[in-house]
């Protein structure tokens, strides 16, 4: 794997060196590499503030470190303070994001704080959604609705990356194109604007420092429809409270995030427009992945091979219901 491999290391620590010496800051200890995993890696960097972090994704995802200095730019407030950047390699050196959301939760059960959180998101989407073609020029993938069910057909095509699924499974798959191409259309004509949309935010992803909330690890991000999010989100609380994906209790965590998005349309139209976009979320939760897949070095995408289509068998079943 590249990330444990001396040169791309040693490569690594020269960059950092230089950033905090340009920093006028100093190192306090040994870097240490706490997080490696097939699509990205994490630097734990001690400093003379205190630690700060390095992050690296594989080329398909290394527009996240372009995506977080767009971010940062429009709120500081929800983002780790950025260091620095190399966009064309994708590395980036960030402040230290303080507690993990997920830890906390495990102490006090005060999931709660989510009513708190999602809203914060969603301004961050409402405020990055003039930032549109700047994050697609910076590489965010491209997952709007007129975009959406072409890739969604072209996925269909790429039989290797679809291998495990059974030809009937294929066979719904492709009878579910034109509803998908009608709903993409249908979503549309609500003129919610299409944002930066995480699309993995759960606990691991938020953490709380000096009493704000921070939201990091955009490599899965894309710019698509901004309800897509609540996709994982929600499936993650649904985990931890012990109910089921569709049960009432998690309503709750949906209106607060709904709340900042009726300055764009009435609460009822939010509510017609929610359960689409939770569908075709679905499917966008896929096509990451098969980006994801296809960005792994090959010796390692076998670990891999059933998350495309394990996603796709989640899509039938939200269409089926």
């Amino acid at each position: 794997m590249i990330w444990t491999e001396s040169a791309w290391l040693e490569s690594a620590h020269d960059w950092i060196r230089s950033q905090v010496e340009r920093l006028a800051l100093e190192l306090a200890g040994e870097i240490e590499q706490p997080h490696v995993m097939p699509w990205s890696t994490a630097l734990r960097v001690p400093t003379s503030i205190g630690p700060v972090w390095f992050k690296a994704n594989v080329p398909g995802l290394a527009h996240e470190a372009a995506v977080v200095r767009i971010l940062a730019g429009e709120r500081p407030d929800l983002l780790p303070e950025l260091l620095a950047t190399d966009v064309e390699r994708g590395w980036m050196l960030q402040s230290d994001a303080g507690t993990k959301l997920r830890e906390l939760l495990e102490e006090n059960r005060d999931f709660d704080v989510w009513e708190r959180i999602l809203p914060l998101y969603a301004e961050l989407q409402i405020a990055a959604a003039d930032d549109r073609d700047r994050l697609l020029a910076a590489g965010a993938p491209d997952r709007r609705l007129s975009e959406l069910h072409g890739q969604f057909e072209e996925l269909l095509g790429d039989r290797a990356t679809l291998a495990s699924l059974a030809d009937d499974e294929l066979e719904r798959l492709h009878t579910l194109v034109p509803r998908i191409e009608a709903e993409c259309r249908d979503l549309e004509s609500y003129a919610l604007p299409e944002t930066i949309q995480h699309d993995d935010l759960h606990d691991g992803q938020v953490f709380v420092r000096d009493g704000r909330y921070v939201f990091l690890d955009w490599g899965d991000a894309c710019v698509s429809h901004p309800f897509f999010t609540l996709v994982v989100t929600l499936a993650v609380l649904a985990y931890k409270l012990e109910l089921d994906h569709d049960s009432p209790e998690l309503d709750r965590f949906r209106d607060a995030y709904l709340e900042p998005w009726t300055g764009f349309c009435p609460r009822s139209d939010l509510e017609q427009a929610y359960p689409i976009a939770y569908r075709l979320g679905v499917l966008c939760r896929g096509l990451t992945w098969a980006l994801i897949v296809s960005a792994i070095p090959r010796p390692l995408r076998e670990q891999e091979q059933d998350a495309v289509p394990e996603r796709m068998r989640m899509l039938l079943e939200v269409y089926a219901a």
